[in-house]
């Protein structure tokens, strides 16, 4: 394919993924488009469906998927920055895998592939040579497969999720850090206190919005609280109640031109250092659901504020208690606690080939949990059979030219995305996308 067709192929992706969202916010998607015009790797993050058309298209060929290898819980934007830290519902901190706009129900190696071409994005970022980025994917893969293979055991030999009493270097210093925020702090740097009552802090992107506007959230607020665990139900009085909401732009480089609201909740007392913050933003369709031609997994949800809570419970073993869902203006909208307990993985970080082998193998074993979390044994219904088994049985008939694949595709899509940054800055630069 000629440079000219490709760049044609690109504006043809864009604007199917973007066209509508980009007609409404034309300037959101301008700095969505900057943003992604810094690196290889930040256009590779922003442009999702760009990677799905191509699985569907020059790189559909893949032996390893069967019927229902296919019809696997999928976190759907599986690049190496999109794992950190969180506190989950029984009160432990967790490394793993976060931010789950994008989860579908698809083929499981679109995730592994997904993961190991943005491995190959910073290898090559960290002029690491095609030998130590070989390495790399393959650590990635058999720790993947070890920790899958032990949980089809019956999991007496899988480490299971990434906690401070089990990690360690890096990770462990990421949940470290985290440890030590608070919500105290988070409190502190989003809201103000005036007259002895808490109230966010305009500027920055949180604006105030009109009575009108809050009597809505405000109701859809209410619709949210009949979608939450009987856990979280359960809360005292005080508890829960709304002391103020704001309006907040420009979240993301995902969530371009989406509007977002933060709710200021009381705690559970009176006093002002327990008070809660959540936000309630517009869920919009994955990226992978539009390659994936399944009825059965289309109209498993009501809307996308549905899909985008009850994926994150299906892939989380104890998911966020604020977690769940409503509508604003006939829309779906996502809602969860904004955490204070939230620490990324900072990959500036990590720049020897040890040190990076030692984390890419733990995030082979927290892919394998998520993936295996899901099934037959999970609350959910719509994947009704063991997903760590059926992978399993697929790949041990050939796992080295399995490994050999995931290698092979982590190179040529790595070396495809450094061009296709290059074509779409240079699109972007000349005018040559529409509605911008």
């Amino acid at each position: 394919m000629s440079t000219d067709q490709r760049a044609d192929q690109l504006v043809d992706v864009l604007i199917a993924e973007f066209g509508e969202s980009m007609a409404l916010d034309p300037a959101a998607f301008r700095r969505k488009f900057r943003k992604m015009a810094a690196s290889p790797f930040a256009f590779y993050r922003g442009s999702a469906s760009v990677f799905y058309a191509d699985l569907t298209g020059d790189f559909a060929d893949d032996r390893f998927l069967t019927p229902r290898t296919s019809r696997v819980w999928i976190h759907g934007d599986l690049h190496a920055e999109n794992f950190g830290t969180y506190m989950n519902g029984s009160g432990q901190l967790v490394f793993n895998v976060n931010d789950f706009d994008e989860a579908y129900v698809g083929p499981f190696s679109w995730d592994l592939k997904r993961f190991v071409a943005s491995v190959a994005l910073i290898g090559y970022a960290k002029a690491l040579s095609d030998d130590v980025i070989s390495d790399l994917v393959s650590r990635f893969a058999q720790t993947y497969l070890t920790e899958l293979r032990a949980i089809a055991a019956g999991g007496e030999e899988a480490i299971g999720s990434i906690t401070l009493e089990n990690a360690d270097g890096v990770l462990r210093t990421v949940l470290q850090r985290a440890r030590l925020s608070t919500r105290v702090d988070l409190l502190s740097a989003q809201t103000t206190i005036d007259n002895y009552e808490r109230r966010f802090a305009l500027g920055d992107g949180v604006f105030e919005i009109d009575e009108a506007a809050r009597a809505e959230v405000v109701t859809a607020y209410e619709r949210y609280l009949g979608t939450l665990p009987a856990s979280t139900t359960g809360l005292r009085p005080v508890a829960a109640q709304i002391k103020d909401v704001v309006l907040r732009k420009g979240v993301g480089i995902g969530s371009a031109g989406l509007p977002s609201y933060n709710l200021l909740l009381e705690g559970h007392t009176q006093a002002l250092e327990n008070d809660v913050v959540i936000y309630m933003k517009q869920a919009q369709v994955p990226a992978v659901a539009r390659y994936v031609d399944d009825p059965g997994v289309r109209g498993y949800f009501r809307h996308q504020g549905h899909r985008t809570a009850e994926s994150q419970r299906a892939l989380q073993a104890h998911a966020d208690p604020w977690l769940g869902f409503t509508e604003l203006g006939g829309v779906g909208q996502l809602v969860a606690e904004v955490s204070p307990y939230a620490a990324d993985l900072d990959w500036s970080d990590v720049n020897e080939p040890a040190e990076l082998a030692g984390v890419i193998g733990d995030l082979g074993r927290a892919v394998a949990r998520m993936h295996s979390v899901a099934d037959d044994e999970s609350s959910h219904d719509l994947v009704d059979y063991s997903t760590e088994e059926e992978i399993v049985a697929v790949v041990d008939k050939d796992e080295s030219g399995f490994v050999a694949h995931l290698v092979d595709f982590a190179h040529t899509y790595g070396l495809r995305a450094r061009r296709d940054h290059q074509i779409f800055v240079d699109l972007f630069r000349n005018g040559r996308l529409p509605g911008l």
